[in-house]
């Protein structure tokens, strides 16, 4: 699973032990020596970060945002990031180029079940993984972005019977309301942040927004423009709808906007949508002179799609609002109607500064997008103020901040030495 063209390292090789965990070997360090585990370093100078937030998408991708802010920072500082086998991260980490070490997944249970009963063992197994995962590579900081190996991180971090030693915490939630493990983290975490001003934790939060990728916060969407819609086939003065439901698409938004394809044609408004790789729309053939309407099962260049784009429909997980709010993109949010109704409340401050619609997943029709979305994609002016709303509900700088804050923790931990 590594990568051997990564400068930066790959997923923890070592040796297996008999709890299923895994036994890293020692780390080279940028001056050349090992650091081993359990020794204790003399250089005082590298500093060791741990990001903890494997599992979906939607922990990784702030927490390697996170690690790229870090070593903009400061390139001599030491990434390990926490996994499971089970988790995207066992791709994206090494993609990136950070070394990726697995532990035991502690995912909640919903219902009772023997998953429940087993849960305080795994738990146990967990933390005492990461605890020798925090020696190893002789932590200075936890930064946990909820998931499935926060909460033994933010338990291991406390110390110990057999590690004495506590690594502070820092803690980012991205949603509006936070999960499980970053509620028990709260409580001993050094600094909390949030996307939003009270996510649930319990305490008061810094509101820093959602660590998003720099070809995400550094696009010129105007400056892009004709490059992106030379690239999917749509002319430069094309109205462009934008559709996507995350990586395995999203059934009711392909059936509203494939439903209203005739409808968008008629209009001239030519449609970018990212179906889903195991989906498939059925669409009319399309008459002489129709705008294009181009469906791909997903989108490798989300810049180019965001440039390309005057308006989305999408879903409003924590990372979809974050980037699209970033870019300035106006947007018609359609929050997932299941889970615990967050997706609803991150959309929530966009749509209230004007900057995107929302609207139920039940009431997503053809008619929806025929009425509403054809009617505001012919209203340039609209548009115009719905873009410069998105982009000042937009944190552009988050992943440099949550690095900030977590760098500043160290130096002050190093003084209090």
């Amino acid at each position: 699973m590594s990568n051997p063209d990564s400068p930066r390292g790959g997923v923890s090789g070592g040796q297996e032990r008999s709890d299923g965990g895994i036994v890293s070997g020692g780390q080279e360090r940028s001056d050349g020596g090992i650091v081993s585990g359990g020794q204790e370093r003399s250089d005082g100078g590298v500093i060791s970060v741990v990001l903890a937030g494997g599992g979906t998408a939607g922990h990784i991708e702030p927490a390697m945002a996170v690690a790229d802010a870090l070593v903009a920072l400061d390139p001599t500082v030491q990434i390990t990031a926490l996994g499971t086998a089970r988790g995207l991260e066992t791709r994206l980490v090494p993609e990136r180029g950070y070394d990726l070490k697995l532990i035991t997944p502690v995912p909640f249970p919903r219902k009772p079940s023997g998953d429940l009963v087993r849960l305080p063992l795994r738990v146990r197994s967990a933390v005492r993984q990461t605890r020798e995962i925090l020696d190893e590579v002789h932590a200075d900081v936890v930064i946990g972005f909820g998931g499935y190996v926060a909460l033994p991180a933010y338990l291991a971090a406390r110390g110990g019977a057999a590690r004495r030693t506590v690594v502070p915490v820092v803690i980012h939630e991205a949603n509006a309301r936070a999960g499980w493990a970053n509620r028990v983290g709260a409580r001993s975490a050094r600094r909390v942040l949030a996307a939003t001003a009270d996510p649930g934790l319990g305490r008061r939060v810094e509101v820093v927004g959602v660590p998003v990728r720099e070809t995400i916060t550094s696009l010129d969407r105007m400056a892009l423009r004709a490059e992106a819609r030379a690239h999917f086939g749509f002319a430069e003065d094309d109205r462009v709808l934008l559709v996507f439901g995350g990586s395995q698409g999203a059934q009711s938004l392909n059936r509203a906007v494939s439903g209203a394809a005739d409808d968008l044609a008629s209009a001239g408004i030519a449609v970018l949508h990212a179906h889903g790789p195991k989906n498939v729309l059925q669409l009319r053939v399309p008459a002489v002179g129709d705008r294009p309407y181009v469906a791909v099962p997903y989108l490798s260049r989300m810049d180019l799609a965001y440039a390309a784009a005057d308006l989305v429909i999408c879903r409003s997980g924590a990372m979809t609002v974050a980037e699209v709010t970033a870019v300035g993109l106006p947007a018609v949010y359609v929050p997932l109607p299941i889970g615990n109704g967050e997706q609803r409340l991150n959309a929530l401050p966009v749509v209230g500064a004007g900057g995107g619609l929302l609207i139920a997943d039940a009431d997503l029709t053809p008619e929806f997008i025929t009425e509403t979305v054809r009617v505001l994609l012919a209203d340039p002016p609209r548009l115009t103020a719905m873009t410069a709303a998105a982009t000042l509900a937009g944190h552009r700088d988050a992943a440099r901040r949550v690095a900030e804050v977590a760098l500043g923790v160290v130096a002050e931990n190093r003084r209090a030495r």
